[in-house]
């Protein structure tokens, strides 16, 4: 099958838009692969192992295209190609016109002019600290959506911050509510009473998911940034985030969520809090702390709520073929969650974000043993969306999995809400299915679990996708720890 691939030298379009661009080419008549993106290492890289050979002189600013198919599909796909690319252009011209150039075009110029008190900034982690510093200089607390963004500098923002009484919420922060309105990822919950400080994304929307389908609501949401809670970091703005909650006359507890946090780190919080005057309870991932459910239904205890029945949606499967738990993520916070449950009974879990450094994958993230990817970690959203916006690199490897024979259980999340894919389960749904179909044709049934986070209101709808991936074979946990022990059983009834 003939291959075209081409570079169109300085040509930049935003990766979002792209992965629409790719999505149209793909879908063409006869084509049998294709990929439209910026020519970064990332993508040429995954270009590079569709099969396809990509000029050595491609440079970041070149746009890459790359199609297989016969001559007819060529054709059709390139069609497919100038068509997509010109809607983008018309939708920037009939957007932006020629008119008047806006008065401000720098961030401090924008703070001016609007009085605000909270800065979003989103972009590429080498500029992102000096955006920060001018919001915090001109005392605007910032939600600091940018990954790459070094300790040293998340350090020296959250000092300054520190020195002019405002918030540095990251850098890499997903997801923050502030007086109800989502910035970044974040899900469609009810208000209430319940502030939470997150040192995480999927963490904290697993949480305040969790909270609402028990019927409690939220306050606000602050996140401080995955790294916050390091033994580098020291809390430095999780100390601020429950300072103003403790604050606030709308929360009357907090629930704080953490990645695996240094114990140091975690104590000396613990022991802040508990002058602050406000219930603060702990879900703080580690080994031999409670997952995150637990923790919220120990914290809806604490505060006087019932627990209730977790929503799931099984579906009839056969036991596991003898194989390994592939873990496959887009939420960092879950696929931490789901190894140190894993863990405890497979023993070491290979992955891009191992609980130790012995158990890291090499560079092609493969291994025949048990196995956690995070596709939403730094490394692998350099020149790319976020997997819930660009869910392609993770569907590329569920068909890789469905096809290894050492593939024993697929555990997946599915994250909705603002922010996230417009429709994601329909995709995901078709993967699932022709996954299994591929290893039903191999004579291996392959099970596949999905630990979905959301809530009803969220723009994507949470049963229509609960019920989408049940039709299409897969079991279904509003709770990720659930869902992990779903796949462990699933896995282990063979072995056993």
């Amino acid at each position: 099958m003939p291959d075209h691939v081409e570079l169109r030298r300085g040509a930049y379009y935003d990766s979002v838009s792209l992965m629409q661009v790719s999505r149209t080419v793909a879908s063409a008549p006869g084509v049998e692969a294709a990929q439209v993106a910026m020519a970064t290492d990332l993508n040429t890289d995954v270009i590079r192992g569709m099969g396809f050979t990509v000029p050595d002189d491609a440079g970041t600013n070149d746009l890459i295209v790359a199609i297989r198919g016969d001559e007819a599909a060529m054709e059709a796909g390139r069609a497919a190609l100038e068509s997509a690319l010109a809607d983008l252009k018309n939708a920037g011209a009939q957007s932006g016109g020629f008119g008047e150039a806006p008065p401000r075009r720098t961030l401090g110029g924008a703070i001016d002019a609007s009085q605000a008190n909270l800065a979003l900034i989103s972009v590429p982690g080498q500029h992102a600290t000096v955006e920060a510093l001018d919001a915090i200089h001109r005392g605007v607390s910032v939600m600091l959506f940018s990954d790459n963004v070094s300790v040293d500098d998340e350090i020296r923002l959250k000092d300054a911050a520190a020195a002019a009484d405002v918030l540095v919420m990251g850098p890499d922060c997903g997801t923050a509510v502030v007086g109800g309105v989502a910035l970044g990822f974040a899900n469609a919950v009810r208000p209430g009473s319940v502030g939470i400080v997150a040192a995480s994304g999927t963490g904290a929307q697993q949480v305040m998911c969790l909270l609402d389908a028990a019927g409690v609501g939220m306050s606000h949401c602050l996140g401080v940034g995955g790294r916050d809670m390091s033994a580098q970091v020291q809390g430095r703005s999780t100390r601020q985030a429950l300072a103003a909650l403790a604050a606030d006359e709308a929360t009357t507890s907090v629930v704080v969520v953490s990645k695996p946090p240094a114990a140091e780190v975690l104590a000396d919080m613990q022991s802040y809090a508990a002058g602050l005057g406000v219930p603060v309870h702990w879900a703080t991932l580690g080994a031999g702390r409670p997952d995150l459910t637990a923790a919220v239904e120990a914290a809806l205890r604490a505060d006087g709520h019932p627990v209730p029945e977790w929503p799931s949606w099984t579906t009839d499967q056969e036991p596991a073929a003898a194989g390994a738990l592939r873990g496959l993520f887009c939420g960092g916070t879950l696929a931490d969650e789901a190894m140190l449950i894993a863990s405890e009974q497979l023993g070491g879990i290979r992955s891009n974000i191992p609980l130790s450094p012995e158990l890291a994958l090499g560079d092609d993230l493969r291994h025949d043993s048990h196995v956690v990817i995070d596709f939403g970690d730094d490394g692998m959203t350099q020149g790319r969306a976020h997997p819930m916006i660009d869910p392609s690199l993770r569907l590329e490897r569920i068909a890789t999995e469905a096809k290894d024979p050492t593939c024993g259980v697929l555990l997946l999340d599915l994250v909705l809400g603002y922010g996230a894919h417009q429709d994601p389960a329909d995709e995901l749904a078709d993967a699932v299915r022709a996954a299994r179909a591929t290893a039903r044709e191999a004579g291996r049934d392959l099970p596949v679990v999905v630990s979905l986070t959301g809530v009803e209101n969220d723009p994507q709808g949470l049963e229509r996708c609960a019920t989408t991936l049940q039709q299409a074979g897969a079991s279904v946990f509003l709770s990720n720890a659930q869902a992990t022990r779903h796949a462990l059983s699933l896995l282990t009834a063979q072995e056993h």
